[in-house]
């Protein structure tokens, strides 16, 4: 009897990739908010949706690299001019996307030594060559002997379900939060007449929040500045003249963090 074909990329099976994705997701918010909690003293919300504690990020950047190099992971000269490669572009492209979806700038790197475009700059592309040594050859090899063990615990099929069912629940809250994210912007935008590219569309997506009172009353009870810029600290909007504004300096009276321990010190 023929085995059956399974789909694959670089010998990876597609569920495989999936749980990379969630695993390094959730890794991701663990370093960030920690990053957050030592540098900054604060607890900061670093979450990429609204409601699960993931840094998505970092799962496409991990899957990306897991995905491309491994061929090269026995060398690791290879590893970092690919991870380099790699990770400029991952990081490249979802500046990308951010900017033209939601007209916002997670990070901006246009003060850096070549720079390209402010999305990514030598330094940080040398950096991701390096994490690319140290990742393909100490944390995934690990990463990969804790989904063996989970194997050895759960059946492949109920890992498969339990994978594709959360998958399907990051994908319904990364929809809801780009959609929130559009209307609280909009607002931002609107209220405070800020001139931003595609102006018109945030008028437009403003001005449908007060036809629907259903959605307006989400949008004053639930999804308001208190809870979005909480969740999202760090969010931008680029301007017209080329310069980027804090969301949160139009929200003064929302603290852009959960706590801040100093305050007690």
């Amino acid at each position: 009897m023929e085995e059956k074909k399974r789909f694959s990329i670089n010998g990876i099976s597609i569920y495989r990739i999936f749980g990379y994705f969630i695993i390094y997701s959730v890794l991701g918010y663990i370093l960030e908010t920690t990053f957050a909690l030592v540098v900054y003293s604060k607890l900061e919300s670093r979450q990429g949706f609204l409601y699960g504690p993931l840094c998505p990020i970092y799962g496409v950047g991990a899957t990306a690299l897991i995905v491309t190099l491994q061929k090269f992971k026995k060398n690791g000269n290879n590893l970092f001019i690919g991870g380099f490669i790699v990770g400029s572009i991952v990081e490249y492209v979802i500046s990308l996307i951010g900017e033209i979806i939601f007209n916002v700038r997670w990070w901006d790197y246009s003060d850096r030594f070549l720079n390209i475009n402010g999305r990514i700059c030598l330094l940080y592309s040398i950096y991701w060559g390096i994490i690319s040594v140290f990742f393909m050859k100490k944390i995934n090899t690990r990463v990969d002997k804790f989904i063996e063990w989970l194997k050895s615990k759960i059946s492949v099929k109920r890992l498969k379900i339990l994978t594709v069912a959360i998958i399907i629940i990051m994908l319904i809250d990364f929809i809801l939060s780009g959609f929130v994210t559009h209307l609280f912007l909009s607002r931002t935008v609107v209220e405070n007449d800020l001139q931003v590219k595609n102006r018109q569309i945030y008028e437009g997506a403003y001005n449908n929040i007060y036809k629907n009172k259903y959605v307006e009353k989400l949008m004053t009870n639930v999804w308001n500045e208190h809870f979005i810029v909480k969740i999202y600290p760090n969010l931008k909007l680029k301007l017209t003249n080329g310069s980027d504004v804090w969301v949160q300096d139009y929200y003064k009276y929302v603290l852009p963090y959960f706590y801040k321990f100093e305050h007690n010190k």
